[in-house]
């Protein structure tokens, strides 16, 4: 079953031409069949197919692909973030009260908030999310929390070395071996990524020798590296990254030349998450000078307890535009194609032929709307149901003969 969208004012095709490589189209249309893209091209052009949906004037981007988020948790951190707004400095020490709530949530409840938290965040635009664990910290909670992120997204990350839990710190090493081994065999068949939080700067976190051991051995068991890195001040995490073939270092907050050289140099992203910043009244990483410098950048929400609890890629994308010196046309490119390159997939992020048909709409007529117009609800997925063919969109019209 194949449909027409039609009655696109601006349609974002991330073909890599034109302004910030987004391909723009006006007064556009595309064709899905089967869930996936088959044309794209003038309004006026597009083919027959068996439905159609008029969008009316609206924008069109390929939906929001947020390639980093920490969203199997229970609890609440409200109390951390009001002691942060009067003046307490994040260290990442707040982690050990998620994880306690975690260990006793039961699954139930544990897959009843990832549903709610993946439904708001469809809601807003986004079609692919990866989703860490981190917030068990023992072999049962870390390979309980894949398990229930893999019944919602395939981009599932083991982040057992997120922080050495309380019980712990008497004895680091022990703990390291622990996430080496029977943590890890646990949990990687149920993850894709392996990650870690290399921070010298926090006494929780683990050093570059550290997260060496863990990547290395996550990567002996077939998982891919990633990488939380320089984040509460300068520290190896972006040249391991870098040296480990890292699909993606995350935060990039606090960056030497050596380290903006070795990015540009390597099939490495940079994921920024601006969301944490504001979050925190913590420097901004300075995404101007990486895209300078020919990196490339993605955008992600880090949607957590703690640091950022936001589902929202349309306030990252406005955040991003004022704060760390994008265009608008940068950080959709970045929200979109730049968080599929994270994933390093190729079948999102785009909307040319043969991607996967995640379409998301804007009540607006361009995507400048998603900065020009912050807190506003403007982004929703397009649904088009499992046959290509629309399931609920009020916008249906007759087949096009």
């Amino acid at each position: 079953m194949s449909t027409l969208v039609t009655g696109i004012a601006e349609l974002v095709t991330n073909d890599g031409e034109g302004e910030g490589g987004l391909g723009l189209r006006r007064e556009a249309a595309l064709v899905v069949d089967a869930g996936v893209v088959a044309w794209v091209g003038a309004a006026r052009e597009a083919p027959a197919a068996d439905r159609v949906v008029d969008l009316g004037g609206r924008a069109v981007l390929p939906a929001f692909v947020d390639s980093h988020a920490h969203l199997v948790f229970d609890g609440d951190r409200a109390a951390e973030f009001t002691a942060r707004m009067t003046g307490q400095r994040y260290d990442g020490g707040g982690i050990a009260t998620t994880m306690a709530a975690t260990r006793a949530a039961s699954d139930d409840t544990l897959r009843n908030l990832l549903a709610q938290r993946m439904r708001e965040m469809r809601s807003q635009g986004t079609g692919t999310v990866e989703v860490k664990s981190g917030y068990g910290l023992t072999v049962e909670d870390e390979a309980r929390a894949l398990r229930l992120a893999r019944e919602v997204t395939p981009e599932t990350t083991f982040l057992g070395a997120h922080v050495v839990p309380p019980e712990a710190r008497g004895d680091r090493t022990a703990y390291v071996e622990l996430v080496t081994g029977p943590m890890l065999a646990a949990c990687a068949p149920h993850a894709r990524w392996i990650d870690v939080f290399c921070e010298p700067a926090s006494p929780y976190a683990f050093t570059g020798d550290e997260a060496r051991v863990v990547l290395e051995a996550g990567i002996a068991a077939g998982l891919r590296p990633r990488v939380h890195g320089n984040q509460l001040g300068h520290g190896p995490g972006v040249q391991l990254a870098v040296e480990l073939g890292a699909a993606s270092v995350d935060h990039c907050t606090f960056l030497s030349a050596a380290d903006v050289d070795a990015l540009a140099g390597s099939g490495t992203v940079a994921t920024l998450l601006p969301g944490v910043e504001f979050s925190t009244r913590s420097p901004y990483p300075d995404a101007r000078r990486l895209l300078d410098a020919g990196v490339t950048v993605a955008l992600a929400t880090d949607c957590n307890p703690g640091t950022c609890y936001s589902t929202s890629m349309p306030l990252v994308i406005a955040l991003a535009v004022r704060e760390m010196g994008m265009s608008p046309a940068e950080a959709v490119w970045s929200a979109t194609a730049g968080g599929a390159q994270a994933l390093q997939r190729s079948d999102i992020g785009h909307l040319t032929p043969g991607a996967r048909a995640d379409v998301c709409v804007l009540e607006a007529p361009s995507h400048a709307h998603l900065a020009y117009r912050p807190g506003v609800p403007l982004a929703r997925l397009l649904d088009l149901g499992a046959e290509g063919g629309p399931t609920s969109d009020p916008t249906v019209a007759a087949p096009r003969s």
